[in-house]
């Protein structure tokens, strides 16, 4: 049978109100089996787009039974017709890159062309990427006993329960989903409640080529519906992206259960600006680690940057004019830069970190960019980026993951203080050096404590490039055929005894 087509909507409003009230359910779009749901809404202008099912724990069984029952049937397809199917997917949602985008721009604040099509682009690619990787999951032979066949071979865990995080809701759902699905497992993923549309209409459209019940997305409250999916007896694996608060429940609960778990918990990056450093590309570097044109909501944002004595206040004065000359505004407009914080809460949040910075003695609080003049977006949830200084690597905005446009640079002196400040962290996520000196860069590629270490540049997440941090910043490793391998399958020793 030939795979069902979706028409394509570039109006994302009328794309929210087409997916109001829905879950997506052993291939069919449903509503939650109480009736309730809750606004999704727009935090460019407050107002309401849509409301999204609340899922609670009756559809969390049902769609865990529904993955369940799909699982077996797929797991028995060859490893390289998973993979093809996978691959589809990600032809298909190429197909629909500018419709996620500006749906995921519309619920999150996401600046459209800035963020939210690089995301949609990731998005794609990731499945592509692993649809790839069928054929890689082989086992291997053991030279256990030369009377004896000893082999490996590499089995799925069965259903999958992902809980996704608001910030890039598509590309990090699909780091976990693709992997899972190609190695033969099927999945239910609750989605944030902020952002529960543009990863529903991704669910919908790969629905259109999987089997039913292969691929399931439940929207909900935290307690309600990812609380009963973590402790499904037939949920085998946990995968979660979000706080660090969060995280402790999830694994308390995955330890209950005696199942695995992998968790990227957030971060709080340090970039090394030496004296010998290439500015241009340090400046570069510093306005893409921040994430500014994401409100700096990222795990992986440059928020504490130390830079040495001999260049910090140019460093600062440029930055600044980098930052200032950004545009904030409509998240769709395409002149925008800068979109919006994504809910209240997290404005509220982000906004008393620049309060207690801006009341430190001490402290100076550059601001950047300048708040949008359109009066639809008066109620919009904008806030300017802040660039601290004069803070120390003691100060909580230089500790604690504010998940917003503010960054600390923090003057140094000595190359060892600053590797040693740099660690000085519960965080282990990301970090950075910036320097012309190699000895000075592979020294610091090993001595700082991150998992993911880049010398003169600042990517993000890539498909292919083992992602995952140390210490709180999680568990385990995304992004890579290793996570496939290692997170998504059990490895079973088989041995053949025909003396």
């Amino acid at each position: 049978m030939a795979p069902q087509t979706l028409t394509l909507t570039l109006d994302p409003h009328a794309l929210a109100r087409e997916l109001s009230g829905k879950l997506l359910i052993d291939g069919e779009l449903v509503p939650a089996r109480s009736g309730r749901t809750f606004a999704v809404v727009n935090p460019a202008t407050g107002a309401t787009i849509a409301d999204a099912a609340e899922g609670e724990a009756i559809d969390v069984d049902v769609a865990v039974q529904s993955a369940h029952a799909a699982q077996k049937p797929w797991s028995k397809l060859t490893a390289r017709e998973r993979g093809r199917l996978v691959t589809e997917c990600g032809r298909r949602l190429t197909e629909h890159a500018e419709e996620l985008a500006r749906l995921v721009a519309l619920e999150t604040g996401k600046a459209l062309r800035t963020e939210s099509r690089v995301e949609s682009g990731v998005l794609a690619d990731a499945f592509v990427f692993y649809g790839g990787l069928g054929s890689e999951l082989k086992g291997e032979s053991v030279p256990f006993n030369p009377k004896m066949l000893t082999v490996t071979q590499r089995d799925p865990i069965g259903v999958i329960g992902a809980i996704i995080p608001w910030n890039v809701p598509m590309m990090l759902m699909a780091l976990k989903i693709a992997p899972a699905l190609v190695a033969g497992n099927t999945v239910v993923v609750k989605s944030a409640e902020e952002a529960p549309l543009a990863v529903l209409r991704t669910c919908q459209i790969m629905n259109t080529i999987l089997p039913k019940g292969v691929f399931n997305i439940l929207s909900g409250q935290g307690p309600e519906c990812g609380g009963p999916l973590v402790a499904h007896p037939k949920v085998g694996k946990v995968t979660f992206t979000g706080s660090v608060e969060t995280g402790r429940i999830i694994y308390r609960a995955a330890a209950e259960k005696l199942i695995p778990v992998t968790l990227e918990l957030g971060g709080k990056s340090p970039m090394i600006v030496m004296g010998d450093a290439d500015l241009d590309k340090a400046i570069d570097g510093a306005v893409a680690g921040m994430r500014f044109t994401r409100q700096g909501q990222s795990c992986t944002a440059a928020s504490r940057i130390f830079v040495h004595d001999s260049v910090h206040d140019e460093f600062v004065g440029r930055l600044k004019a980098r930052v200032d000359a950004m545009k904030m505004g409509d998240p769709l407009d395409e002149a925008t830069d800068i979109g919006t914080i994504v809910s209240p809460q997290q404005f509220e949040k982000v906004n008393s970190y620049i309060e207690l910075g801006t009341a430190t003695p001490g402290a100076t609080a550059h601001a950047c960019s300048a708040m949008p003049d359109d009066p639809k977006l008066a109620k919009g949830l904008f806030v300017r980026p802040v660039i601290f200084t004069g803070l120390g690597n003691d100060s909580r905005l230089a500790r604690e993951e504010i998940f917003g446009p503010v960054t600390c640079i923090i003057r140094f002196t000595d190359y060892d203080s600053a590797i040693e400040q740099a660690n000085d962290s519960e965080y282990g996520l990301a970090a950075t050096i910036w320097t012309r000196d190699l000895r000075t860069a592979l020294d610091a590629t090993q001595r700082l404590e991150a998992g993911f270490v880049q010398v003169n540049q600042n990517l993000v997440v890539q498909p292919g490039l083992s992602y995952g941090g140390v210490k709180h910043s999680g568990l385990g490793k995304e992004a890579s055929l290793e996570a496939m391998l290692e997170h998504f399958t059990h490895k079973k020793t088989i041995i053949l005894n025909m003396v």
